[in-house]
């Protein structure tokens, strides 16, 4: 990572790294930051010294207690000063060095929500059942939106404060779809381009069970029958 102190906000991107227990897998996510962009690692309670690891590997590190991806999200969002905010797992399946192509086509005028779109690499890398309920959830967000998805995958990248005008309430594993669901509310041009899934490093919190993944899908069942029209953000959310 260079010293991102040298970009400015409008150049730079801010990465979103949510973070629990990802130790291990810290060094080679942010070896792989891009050049001049900023890692913002939200640890939200890890035990194995994460905060830690990645301050002394150059990223800014939040602290959010309360426990949830959406909520480790949204307080990287909001922690965020950047035009552009990316988001990206903190565990390694993912590359943050692809983010670049993404976010030239927000700047480009292309798109206003860019998507990775996971292709597995690696054995292992997304178990069956995972990709089974990311199967059902595109279908049923195509019902809801009329948005023709395949995946709802983590990587993305959009605007800051367009992406906090959706108000997102979500605090759970439900987050990334509010996301998409609010989007096309909103008019928002949505795209997806294909990304390497690799096998990720340590255990995993949510598909790598069955369990975790019914609870995710869970998740984003209740948000598709809730979300309901664009409204601004509380200080409170």
């Amino acid at each position: 990572m260079t010293d991102q102190t040298t970009t400015s906000r409008t150049d730079r991107v801010d990465v979103v790294l949510p973070c629990l227990d990802e130790a291990a897998a810290l060094p080679w996510v942010l070896a792989r930051i891009p050049d001049g962009w900023r890692a913002v690692v939200v640890d939200n309670g890890s035990t194995d010294g994460s905060a830690d690891v990645a301050r002394s590997l150059g990223a800014t590190v939040v602290h959010e207690p309360r426990r949830g991806f959406g909520a480790a999200c949204h307080a990287g969002l909001r922690a965020a000063d950047a035009e552009l905010v990316a988001f990206c797992d903190c565990d390694a399946s993912l590359d943050p060095g692809l983010l670049p192509a993404m976010a030239a086509e927000l700047r480009s005028g292309a798109a206003d929500l860019v998507l990775g779109r996971r292709r597995p690499s690696g054995r292992g890398a997304w178990p069956l059942h995972a990709r089974l309920g990311n199967a059902v959830l595109a279908r049923l967000l195509h019902r809801r939106t009329g948005l023709r998805l395949r995946d709802l995958g983590p990587l993305r990248v959009a605007r800051r404060e367009a992406l906090l005008g959706l108000g997102l309430t979500d605090r759970r594993s439900g987050y990334p779809l509010e996301m998409v669901v609010r989007a096309a509310d909103a008019g928002w041009r949505v795209t997806e381009t294909d990304v390497p899934y690799r096998p990720r490093t340590g255990a995993s919190k949510v598909t790598g069970t069955w369990r975790g993944t019914w609870r995710a899908v869970h998740d984003m069942r209740a948000v598709l029958r809730t979300a309901g029209p664009v409204g601004a953000e509380v200080a409170a959310s």
